[in-house]
């Protein structure tokens, strides 16, 4: 079997099990959501159900059994950090996804001979395997399950798009003939969106928590504003990185560093949304939910850098990128 039909399968494969992750981390935050509904029902009431529905607050948590003894015992509101019985496959489900994504993107890079994302087909890909990792390394040290519907619900909608283009391989116009800077360039820029991606849903979730943590299902405020904070301070170096090689690779290819081409300009409006950000979080008129605006006009502009291409012409625009 050769590497490009090899990666076919694998995309195809890998966009299934992305989908099926998106779907048990919405079932996981459903039942997160109705546990909170549901926080006044007391334990002894669910006395003599089936041995399966465990409860902490009214939802299929694992914790307290419906064996209890303890009628009288209040229920406790369920937290972002409870289990539920979707919790592990959800989690699973992911890394698998990213595995198989992963090894599509290495099975077509060996078929192109250079960094796969080289058109919108790779390129999109590409994008939905850096959401769905830089979900999984903020996961490890965050409890984000309850928010990771978002993210993957981004890279679900990424995969299926790229699966609409076309994935035959041809060959690069002279201007995208670099493969060490393509390969390292556009490799920049997956890594950086793919973890902008989770500061995003971090600033979803922090706009809807509030300061008063509305929802206990939810991550605390001070749990998403350190999710989204770390998320940017590793993706914002790496994005600025990516921009000044970009310049670099303008000044090979059409002898100008910059030349305000609609890619370059929106790359550019992005880094400055993200780099007051920076600025802003740690400004007390603007920390809190200010900075989480800035963080979801930050993911629109990482997505018209993306697709700009399609809606303004360029010299990126014959790259697809």
């Amino acid at each position: 079997m050769s590497p490009e039909v090899l990666s076919g399968l694998l995309a195809s494969a890998g966009t299934i099990v992305l989908i099926l992750a998106f779907a048990a981390h919405v079932a996981h935050a459903v039942l997160l959501a109705s546990g909170r509904r549901l926080a006044n029902v007391r334990v002894g009431a669910l006395a003599g159900r089936p041995a399966y529905a465990t409860v902490a607050g009214g939802s299929f948590v694992a914790g307290v059994t419906a064996r209890s003894t303890e009628a009288d015992a209040p229920a406790r509101p369920v937290t972002a950090a409870d289990p539920t019985a979707l919790v592990g496959a959800a989690r699973w489900l992911t890394i698998a996804a990213f595995g198989i994504l992963a090894a599509a993107l290495v099975s077509r890079g060996i078929a192109v001979g250079r960094g796969p994302w080289g058109n919108m087909y790779e390129f999109s890909m590409a994008f939905a395997t850096g959401i769905v990792g830089g979900y999984l390394v903020l996961g490890r040290r965050y409890p984000i399950a309850s928010i990771g519907f978002i993210p993957l619900g981004v890279a679900s909608t990424l995969a299926l798009y790229a699966a609409s283009l076309p994935s035959d391989i041809r060959p690069l116009v002279p201007a995208l003939a670099n493969a060490p800077l393509l390969t390292i360039h556009v490799g920049m820029a997956v890594i950086a969106y793919g973890i902008f991606a989770t500061a995003f849903a971090a600033g979803v979730g922090y706009l809807v928590q509030g300061t008063s943590d509305r929802f206990a299902w939810l991550p605390s405020h001070r749990v998403l504003d350190a999710v989204a904070y770390r998320a940017v301070v590793i993706g914002f170096p790496i994005f600025a990185t990516m921009i000044v090689l970009g310049s670099w690779w303008a000044s090979i290819a059409w002898s100008r560093y910059w030349g305000w081409d609609p890619k370059e300009t929106a790359a550019l409006a992005t880094w400055l949304v993200y780099a007051v950000y920076l600025h802003a979080r740690n400004r007390r008129g603007w920390a809190g939910r200010p900075a989480a605006l800035l963080l979801v006009v930050g993911f629109g502009m990482v997505l018209v850098t993306y697709s700009g291409s399609l809606w303004f012409s360029g010299l990126h625009a014959y790259s697809g990128l």
